[in-house]
């Protein structure tokens, strides 16, 4: 009875363990000292905020949220696993000039420009949350992080679970890699064992130059936080990144505003624009955009073509897995907004002409009724 007894106060501390590690922590010393002299740091509530006061709710009370989520089904989670088109390994041995991609769902990206590879909002875990059983991703990614080799760059947007994951940076610790974060999310990195000089933080409008790309940390309408007690103690933002010629735009979470306008004028036109579109509802809208509104940005943007990203991979929301991608589609024909949009694992790359496969219609699902 005491062996017993030992193991289960043995396994209740590891997992204790594991998720406490897996919160990160805040910001201090000298971090905290620059967080303090940023435009967007509230000294009085000693956190970030955005351009513009804006309600995290602005629809149902939480309770009949929670009741929706938990007690109505919505088709939320493809029945069949989603189409994947993975490219050889080998296909990846040599970096390429061009502008190439995979999407691996969500807003996970392996993105190469001028034969760099810079890894976006990397999530291999099974889970987007320190619990597991709790946001449980649809499939399997279509390579293990291990298999992802010759990264350059890890770019992060904000610190949420389905952006930054604490396992997938610990697989890449021991890896020669940069690391590029809004301010303030580089404490979580340390905590986690990445070694300081290989983390650069920055604040909105801030840029860098890393192995020969330029990287511009720009706004974007979010918030932040891993625990009940830091609530935007880190910022968030979107990514502007400059190879030779080739312009590309990441977006992370962010509900619609003039700030894309104000990007696409100082940095645009983009190339690709990897846009929020998912996870959204009418309760929310102002921190995470609906599908009509990212066709909106990407026009703002002056983008050539616009990938929709934040869908296909976690249950984060109450419509169904499929209705972001259908209404994005739907908006972009009707403004002539170029969309790609590929299967999982595909290797798309700007050097080679593109044609759309509405490959989600292919898997319908009977009742798709959604709630808003």
């Amino acid at each position: 009875m005491k062996i017993l007894f030992l193991v289960l106060v043995l396994l209740s501390l590891s997992f204790y363990f594991v998720i406490y590690t897996s919160l990160g922590t805040n910001p201090s010393g000298e971090r905290l000292t620059k967080i303090e002299q940023s435009i967007q740091y509230n000294l009085d509530k000693k956190q970030f905020q955005n351009a513009q006061e804006i309600p995290l709710a602005t629809g149902r009370h939480w309770t009949s949220i929670f009741y929706a989520y938990f007690f109505n089904d919505g088709n939320r989670a493809p029945k069949e696993k989603l189409p994947e088109n993975p490219p050889k390994l080998s296909e990846l041995d040599i970096k390429s000039h061009e502008v190439r991609f995979i999407w691996f769902g969500h807003s996970t990206i392996l993105l190469e420009i001028n034969r760099k590879r810079i890894l976006i909002d990397p999530v291999f875990s099974d889970y987007a949350s320190p619990i597991p059983g709790i946001i449980k991703r649809f499939q399997p990614p279509v390579f293990k992080i291990d298999e992802v080799e010759d990264i350059d760059i890890v770019l992060i947007s904000h610190d949420h679970y389905d952006h930054l994951d604490f396992k997938t940076i610990e697989k890449l610790r021991e890896r020669d890699i940069q690391y590029l974060v809004p301010l303030g999310v580089g404490a979580h990195l340390e905590y986690w064992g990445i070694k300081k000089e290989k983390i650069t933080e920055l604040d909105w409008w801030e840029d860098t130059t890393l192995l020969g790309l330029k990287f511009t940390c720009a706004p974007a309408q979010h918030f932040s936080g891993r625990g009940m007690s830091n609530r935007n103690t880190t910022l968030w933002a979107s990514w502007a990144i400059k190879g030779q010629k080739q312009n590309v735009f990441f977006s992370g979470d962010s509900g619609y505003s003039e700030h894309y306008k104000t990007i696409g004028d100082r940095m645009g036109p983009f190339d690709l624009a990897f846009l929020e579109n998912g996870a959204y509802s009418i309760d929310w809208k102002f921190v995470h955009q609906l599908p009509e509104e990212g066709v909106q940005a990407s026009i703002d943007l002056n983008a050539k073509s616009m990938i929709p990203i934040h869908w296909g991979m976690f249950d984060l929301a109450l419509h169904s897995w499929h209705e972001p991608i259908e209404r994005v589609t739907i908006e972009a024909k009707k403004h002539g907004v170029d969309i790609i949009a590929p299967k999982l694992g595909q290797l798309i790359s700007t050097s080679t002409k593109y044609k759309q496969e509405d490959w989600w219609s292919e898997l319908f699902i009977q009742n798709a009724d959604t709630l808003e």
